[in-house]
């Protein structure tokens, strides 16, 4: 099977983790046999607007850039509709890459992420003929899965985006310590994150416009050394006011750590109450701190519901079982 693969967002290099979850997901595919051809901006020109904070938030932060974009856009299309004739089917990731996929003239699937639904909302006109269009559309989430629906998308399907499930991993570092990683913001809950965690043993990994507010923050790491932050800690915090996926609460649970997190979007389909962790409400810092607390003093708890944790994600959230649900999207389509 010969797939052409569309994407805005797509590594440029080693370092690179502008859309590595895309890049990983094709190397898995190709693992499987599939010839895969990726087509990104790193391959037809970016134009100036495609790469750094992302196509929108360039328009936005330089609206001026616009300019470029009718050149952006038949440069991608142009060079779609050559990978798709040599393809049998059109992967297209991002709504954008969707209305190209639907000018190449094969079938295609439509992978929405987080972002993706708050675009549709607010430009229905816009994406509609392409979801209208796909074959499926796919999204990581049952809550993004379900506010399609509620966009009037009937044909949607739930794939989860991979994660690496370690072989074996080792005990916490004592004394046991909490870990947050991820985007320092507002909408990731840091604030509440703060709040709560005051005088608890915390590592917070990672940047953003809050990083002068979190004392101690070690900032950026690359994702192939995180593993070792979260082997370290006995409990991983996932605060977030809302989350179309929540790769860092799957990665977590891949390493056996319980997770606390908020109970909103993507994070709900990770994280089961009292099974492989503990939910507590958004922008509640006073049940987000009980909550760790809770765990942080009980080794045992922390061991069942690690242990749980990582069976869920080996069942749920690998790279096999996303590569195999995606090999079954493809097949679906092509038998129409």
């Amino acid at each position: 099977m010969r797939v052409a693969v569309l994407t805005t967002s797509y590594p440029r290099h080693d370092d690179d983790i502008a859309g590595a979850f895309v890049r990983d997901g094709v190397e898995r595919l190709r693992e499987a046999g599939l010839v895969v051809e990726v087509v990104a901006p790193s391959s037809f020109g970016s134009y100036g607007i495609a790469y750094g904070h992302g196509i929108v938030s360039n328009l936005r932060r330089n609206p001026a850039r616009a300019i470029a974009l009718p050149a952006f856009l038949a440069a991608y299309v142009r060079a779609a509709r050559r990978a798709a004739r040599r393809a049998d089917l059109v992967h297209a990731h991002w709504l954008p890459s969707g209305l190209v996929a639907a000018a190449c003239g094969k079938p295609f699937v439509l992978h929405a992420w987080g972002t993706d639904v708050e675009f549709a909302r607010r430009a229905p006109a816009l994406v509609r003929p392409a979801l209208r269009r796909a074959a499926l559309v796919l999204c990581p989430s049952q809550f993004l899965a379900d506010s399609l629906r509620g966009l009037g998308v009937e044909r949607v399907r739930v794939v989860p985006s991979g994660v690496d499930i370690p072989a074996a991993v080792g005990e916490p570092a004592e004394p046991p310590h909490l870990l947050y990683a991820g985007r320092l913001s507002e909408e990731k809950g840091v604030l509440e994150l703060l709040e709560a965690t005051g005088g608890l043993p915390r590592v917070v990994v990672g940047d953003g416009p809050l990083r002068a507010r979190v004392p101690g923050a070690v900032g950026f790491v690359p994702p192939d050394t995180l593993g070792d932050y979260y082997e370290r800690a006995a409990v991983i915090c996932c605060p977030s006011r809302r989350e179309g996926y929540g790769v860092v609460a799957r990665e977590a649970m891949a390493f056996g750590r319980p997770v606390v997190a908020s109970a909103v979007g993507g994070l709900l389909d990770a994280v089961e109450d009292g099974v492989t962790g503990m939910l507590v409400p958004p922008e509640d810092a006073g049940a987000l701190r009980k909550a760790v607390q809770s765990l942080l003093a009980d080794a045992e708890l922390r061991r069942r519901l690690g242990t749980a944790a990582r069976e869920r994600a080996r069942e749920r959230f690998s790279w096999e079982t996303a590569t195999n649900a995606t090999l079954e999207v493809y097949d679906s389509v092509l038998s129409r």
